[in-house]
């Protein structure tokens, strides 16, 4: 059974970036539905909007926008992430950022587990900061 208190019983240096990822993947989509929560279009249009936005090239260039705000720790986990081979291979995007969007991946789910929500969110709205809705 999960509780909030099981969230953080594994220390999240100890995951592998690929678990970390996986958990990621989830939290970073979560972030985006939650921000496309205000708009009031249909379910359809809705994740159309999201997948512009949950994708290896988008997320590629988001961390180029956080990436001079990370600290020292987050840069390695982001390092880590982006390193670890998978046996993934990207579709619509180069393998430079697939493996950029797995890097990214594997630092929100890192913080989400480290219980730094508030550190993911504020690096989402650095990401996303930008992106209005009201012309699409």
């Amino acid at each position: 059974m999960m509780t909030e208190n099981n969230l953080n019983t594994q220390n999240p240096n100890l995951l592998s970036p690929s678990v970390l990822a996986f958990v990621g993947d989830a939290y970073y989509g979560l972030l985006v539905r939650t921000l496309l929560s205000g708009v009031n279009r249909p379910s359809g249009e809705l994740h159309r909007l999201s997948v512009k936005y949950v994708n290896a090239n988008a997320q590629a260039e988001g961390f180029k926008k956080i990436e001079p705000l990370l600290s020292e720790t987050e840069l390695s986990v982001f390092k880590r992430g982006r390193n670890f081979h998978t046996s993934s291979s990207p579709k619509n995007s180069t393998k430079a950022q697939y493996h950029t969007a797995t890097g990214l991946e594997t630092l929100f789910g890192f913080l989400y587990l480290s219980g730094e929500s508030a550190r993911a969110i504020e690096l989402f709205n650095v990401i996303c900061g930008d992106i209005s809705f009201e012309d699409r």
